[in-house]
């Protein structure tokens, strides 16, 4: 082992030269310190004398301005385009063949399914949107589970949002009311009483495919029923199948279709926004 060296001090005190190095290290990582935190405050402060600087109008936006739509509790919002005003099938046509009038019973402001004559779907179709749907299951209570009920409505004329009197109604969860029909369980069930009328109001994003057919995106969907949301923005897996496992194929714009389960099931107040 070296001797070790010693260097006097203050009033005759003596300490090693590790002992002295480590002292010096200390010195000079304490000043460093100091030094960075000082560069830091001077790089922080003209960045809040520049902040305390600008004036409110800078961070402002005025373009481009929101158009105004104009609002009504029982109507369509004034830039919707309206599928079902109680009146009229003029938006439908069958689903047998895509151009036969739509067959379902028109009376008291709502359109009824009748049993046989199949889906009906609307002339124009679509891609994103804001769906608003009013439905009513049979005040009868005939059957049970999956037989109580049924309809459905389909975006694209692919993707099923399930209508089904779920009140006191068990069935499997992912084919209860406002389920995405054999993908996704809805949050809770909010289902009014057979007789009742309910609302749905779908947000809806269409997939989206490239140029070669690949999926670069799945749909996703918002439902609300009767006021709470029961799907939130989730994505589905592919077109509704009843037997299975969903698969996506490419697909352009495409019909709201309202489906004929053999239940008279009733709808009114339909209208959609294009997004």
């Amino acid at each position: 082992m070296s001797e070790a060296r010693t260097i006097g001090l203050n009033k005759g005190v003596t300490t090693t030269l590790s002992e002295n190095y480590r002292l010096n290290f200390f010195i000079f990582m304490t000043t460093k310190s100091f030094i960075s935190a000082g560069i830091a405050t001077l790089l922080v402060f003209p960045a809040l004398a520049q902040q305390n600087k600008m004036k409110p109008e800078e961070t402002e936006v005025w373009e481009p301005e929101p158009r105004m739509v104009t609002t009504a509790t029982d109507k369509a919002p004034s830039d919707a385009i309206v599928l079902f005003d109680g009146t009229s099938t003029d938006q439908w046509v069958s689903g047998k063949d895509g151009s036969s009038p739509a067959e379902w019973v028109v009376a008291d402001g709502a359109l009824t399914v009748v049993s046989g004559k199949g889906e009906i779907r609307t002339k124009g179709e679509f891609s994103d949107y804001q769906l608003h749907v009013e439905w009513k299951s049979p005040t009868e209570i005939v059957g049970e589970g999956q037989g109580r009920g049924n309809s459905g409505i389909f975006m694209q004329g692919l993707y099923e949002v399930q209508v089904l009197d779920s009140y006191n109604n068990r069935t499997y969860s992912n084919g209860q009311a406002a389920s995405l029909y054999k993908q996704r369980i809805p949050l809770v069930n909010a289902t009014k009483p057979p007789g009742e009328w309910q609302t749905y109001d779908i947000i809806w994003t269409a997939p989206r495919f490239n140029a070669d057919g690949m999926l670069i995106s799945k749909a996703r969907v918002t439902v609300i029923h009767n006021g709470v949301l029961v799907q939130n923005n989730v994505e589905l897996d592919g077109p509704t199948e009843y037997i299975g496992i969903p698969k996506y194929k490419a697909h352009g714009p495409g019909p709201i279709v309202l489906q004929d389960h053999g239940n008279p099931v009733s709808f009114r107040n339909i209208w959609i926004r294009p997004l």
